[in-house]
């Protein structure tokens, strides 16, 4: 039997509103809205009116229409739907925002933070399904992560669960989550170009120039730039790759001997970079990971590409 859904993702600088119809462990994205974030009122205005549109555009009603599912940047309280100062949504004060769209549609409303989002999406719609212990983690612009345990998602005491990218792994390195060598440090865009720079600089400093560094100028450097010369035989973005992989593991052997997952699915960066960095994170994990855990334990790259952020809002829904 189909069921309808609707999926909003609300994101720093773009909002989404999605209605898919789900199947069992499918799900087929029908119709979708998007438009620029702005200040709360105005934004909430715009999901509201975008949420009506594609309603009436394709017959949904509050009695054919199972649930809707809000994707957002944490911090904030899932049980209580309540969106509380993201930095990355300047003016989301204490929002209570499923209480909102429940008023406004008679719908029933959940509310997780993207990465748990992100989570629920490819275990029932990608990677993960038919896993029971499952870990997610984004490695993108940072490190979020989301943990499937059990057969459910799990989100800790107060939606603090699954914070792997604030994990120390060097008293020195890069600075993620506001701490210098963090796994976020270390396995996420900003990491990567901070390591980068800091190799720029020091072949720079050395009189030698660097030729995929735009204009001898490290603060133009990002992720992409380094992977493509990595993947065009470069030895200076390769090697900052390998760091990053590496580090990976290092990272992952820990989330391996804790939790004991059958999966863990990466995103993003390590997706679209997997072929390279792979067998170095391999490596450290065979060295520091228990080897029965290991053993169990397939590390894959996300599933559901570029679509993600819509399937994640869905799957909230779903789970709603």
């Amino acid at each position: 039997m189909k069921e309808n859904i609707i999926g909003v993702d609300i994101g720093g600088t773009k909002c989404a509103v999605t209605f898919g119809e789900q199947q069992g462990n499918k799900v087929a994205i029908r119709d979708k809205e998007r438009f620029p974030t702005t200040d709360p009122d105005g934004t909430l205005a715009h999901l509201k009116q975008a949420i009506r549109t594609i309603m009436e555009r394709n017959g949904l009603n509050r009695e054919n229409t199972r649930a809707i599912g809000i994707s957002c940047g944490g911090p904030l309280d899932s049980s209580a739907g309540v969106v509380m100062s993201p930095p990355n949504l300047p003016g989301w004060d204490n929002v209570p925002v499923v209480d909102i769209f429940q008023k406004e549609f008679g719908i029933r409303t959940a509310i997780h933070n993207d990465a748990n989002a992100c989570a629920l999406a490819e275990w029932q719609f990608g990677a993960g399904v038919g896993t029971r212990n499952m870990v997610f983690l984004t490695f993108g612009t940072g490190l979020g992560a989301g943990l499937i345990l059990e057969g459910k998602l799990y989100t800790g005491t107060n939606d603090n669960a699954g914070e792997l990218g604030h994990i120390r792994l060097s008293d020195f390195g890069p600075v993620g989550y506001g701490k210098s060598g963090s796994f976020e440090g270390f396995c996420s865009g900003s990491g990567i170009r901070q390591l980068a720079q800091a190799a720029v600089r020091e072949k720079l400093q050395m009189g030698e120039k660097v030729a995929w560094c735009p204009d001898s100028d490290p603060e133009q450097l990002d992720a992409r730039m380094v992977a493509e010369a990595a993947l065009a035989g470069d030895p200076l973005a390769a090697g900052i790759y390998r760091t990053s992989a590496r580090y990976l593991g290092k990272g992952l052997s820990i989330v391996i001997d804790l939790i004991n997952p059958e999966m863990i699915v990466i995103g993003s960066i390590y997706a679209r970079n997997e072929a390279f960095m792979k067998p170095f994170m391999e490596e450290i994990i065979a060295r520091e990971a228990l080897p029965l855990a290991n053993r169990v334990c397939r590390v894959v790259p996300a599933a559901l590409g570029e679509s993600i952020g819509d399937y994640a809002a869905l799957s909230v829904a779903a789970n709603a």
